[in-house]
């Protein structure tokens, strides 16, 4: 596996396999690999010839309160993690080659971001979008893998290579979950072992509202209603939101006709969690 840390000698190895009708997969992330990012790789393996997976904590998508400085760095463990699976190239930038001197451009989707993480956290998908545009540009891939779990950040990226041309396929992969529910995530190894107990009533709120809309109830506020009574028996857990969505607008929904996602932001101690459901109405109601 070969580490490269340039972005210049990225887009070469890139645009050499290209040329040479080489299929090149990608899979971004942040680092603290964990089960989840091995599945996206070993999907994006079976899909191309060559893959590329990115390791970079963008300091874009950090807001000043948030944990930039604490987020989890284990490099060694990570491209092990990388080399198990057979990836060909582990990108490795510094936040100095992404945003040089004089770096001043942005990316913005306003109507997808303006609500939920968007709303919680105002400058996070400025920094996604940014952030994916220019590893598009640098990665040259044919596909790039995404997980469900960060529901509106995989819309606004479908969104963003659809509004920009890039020209790169968007495979969304489900969420990978512990045995009890829970969504695996870098920040779950912040979590004491109490909170981790806990941690799993936010799934079960999820499921709750899932499973009103399987039995019939249409009307949004009510299955809020459903998910935020589950919520609500943990006390050390604090909402931050809970919203039945449109799964392509990701606006309310007053009433669940076809399909809705069912959103979910909760902090438990020191740490934030989010979930998600995308789930359909039966067919005998539609």
């Amino acid at each position: 596996m070969k580490i490269v840390r340039s972005p210049e000698a990225m887009t070469a190895w890139s645009d050499q396999l290209r040329r040479e009708g080489v299929t090149i997969g990608f899979v971004p992330t942040m680092g603290a690999l964990h089960d989840g990012h091995r599945t996206l790789i070993r999907a994006a393996r079976l899909k191309c010839d060559a893959l590329v997976v990115s390791i970079f904590v963008n300091p874009t998508q950090f807001g000043p309160k948030e944990d930039l400085a604490k987020y989890p760095r284990p490099i060694a463990k990570d491209r092990a993690l990388c080399r198990a699976e057979g990836v060909d190239v582990c990108f490795e930038p510094t936040a100095k080659a992404m945003y040089p001197d004089g770096f001043q451009t942005t990316v913005s989707l306003p109507s997808l971001a303006r609500r939920w993480e968007g709303e919680a956290r105002p400058h996070h998908f400025s920094g996604v979008a940014t952030v994916v545009t220019k590893l598009f540009g640098i990665v040259r891939p044919c596909l790039a893998l995404f997980g469900q779990k960060d529901f509106q950040q995989a819309a606004l990226i479908q969104q963003l290579v659809k509004d920009l041309n890039l020209g790169v396929k968007i495979v969304i992969r489900p969420t990978v979950r512990d045995p009890d529910g829970l969504a695996m995530s870098s920040r779950n190894v912040y979590l004491s072992p109490h909170e981790r107990a806990v941690a799993t009533t936010l799934y079960k709120s999820l499921q709750a509202g899932a499973d009103a809309i399987r039995q019939g109830v249409a009307d949004g506020q009510a299955i809020h209603t459903v998910m935020t009574r589950i919520v609500q028996k943990e006390p050390a857990m604090t909402i931050d939101y809970l919203a039945v969505c449109d799964p392509r607008t990701l606006e309310l929904l007053s009433s669940v006709t076809s399909r809705a996602v069912l959103l979910a932001a909760v902090r438990l101690g020191a740490v934030r969690l989010i979930d998600n459901l995308v789930v359909a109405v039966p067919a005998k109601r539609a």
